[in-house]
């Protein structure tokens, strides 16, 4: 299973759900960078739960009895933002390149859909650039298109796009 080049977000996967004809020419992995673990997460919890705590002693003594059940909410705000923001960690995307085919796949914990397959030998690469930085990778074919690596920060995205551009060229040249 070549693969262009190592990344810090695209790992080599071994075992996938839909097996492609040939060699992989890219078996990318691309995940959302999340930087705070689920040791941190608690630990930045505990803390805003004990500021909060105090602050809410503070106006009970000054008798400001709704204070505390705004403090409550406001933990309770932060708490959920933070276990959507892991839900989504969950969601990888996945693009593999064969000398027959190009695919894209998203998959969560629960489902994995096909979201793109083309040609390879008819497929381009179409890299967006906004000063002198990489906004946008995008599949193309006849007119449709399909966004890939938006998980990836714009060096990232510019290492992935390149890599992309030689499985593509490598799968082509080597189909013949």
């Amino acid at each position: 299973m070549p693969c262009a080049k190592p990344l810090a977000k695209c790992v080599r996967a071994a075992n996938i759900a839909a097996k492609m004809d040939g060699p992989y020419y890219m078996d990318a992995v691309i995940t959302p960078n999340r930087s705070l673990s689920q040791r941190g997460f608690v630990i930045l919890i505990s803390i805003v739960t004990a500021l909060n705590c105090v602050s809410a002693l503070v106006f009970l003594s000054m008798g400001a009895t709704l204070v505390p059940i705004f403090l409550a909410l406001d933990v309770g705000a932060v708490a959920l933002a933070f276990l959507v923001s892991f839900q989504a960690a969950k969601q990888v995307e996945r693009v593999q390149v064969t000398a027959r085919e190009v695919r894209v796949l998203r998959q969560t914990p629960q489902a994995q859909a096909l979201v793109w397959t083309s040609p390879t030998a008819f497929t381009r690469v179409d890299v967006e650039v906004e000063d002198e930085r990489t906004v946008g990778v995008k599949l193309m074919l006849s007119g449709r298109f399909a966004q890939v690596a938006a998980a990836l920060s714009p060096g990232e995205r510019a290492d992935f796009a390149r890599a992309l551009q030689n499985a593509i060229w490598q799968a082509r040249s080597n189909r013949f």
